[in-house]
């Protein structure tokens, strides 16, 4: 999937960089991508959002699956570098309450 790129792990932390749009189209193979890098070796999760430019409704569900697994195995998550219009939306179904975004 190439609107989405592991950087690396760095300090226990898994942080993959999100590019472009991120919809219902290809939601599910961003989900699969992103638990196949966890998997290898579960971490806190960080999410670098600065050139990603558009996620719908599936987008924001596949982001809370993410945190359900990241969270059973006793770990965090967090989304930084997030447009204005895109954290919006978090803010606007209070999913700042549930993980971080910086």
């Amino acid at each position: 999937m190439e609107e989405m790129k592991v950087l690396g792990r760095e300090n226990g932390c898994l942080t993959v960089a999100l590019s472009g749009e991120v919809d219902s189209g290809n939601a599910e193979a961003f989900y699969e991508g992103v638990i196949a890098a966890y998997a290898e070796s579960p971490s806190n999760v960080m999410f670098d959002c600065e050139n990603l430019d558009f996620i719908d409704s599936t987008t924001l569900g596949t982001f809370v699956k993410i945190l359900k697994r990241v969270k059973t195995d006793g770990y965090k998550m967090s989304l930084k570098n997030l447009k204005p219009k895109i954290k919006k939306l978090f803010l606007i179904c209070s999913l700042d309450s549930i993980m971080e975004i910086k």
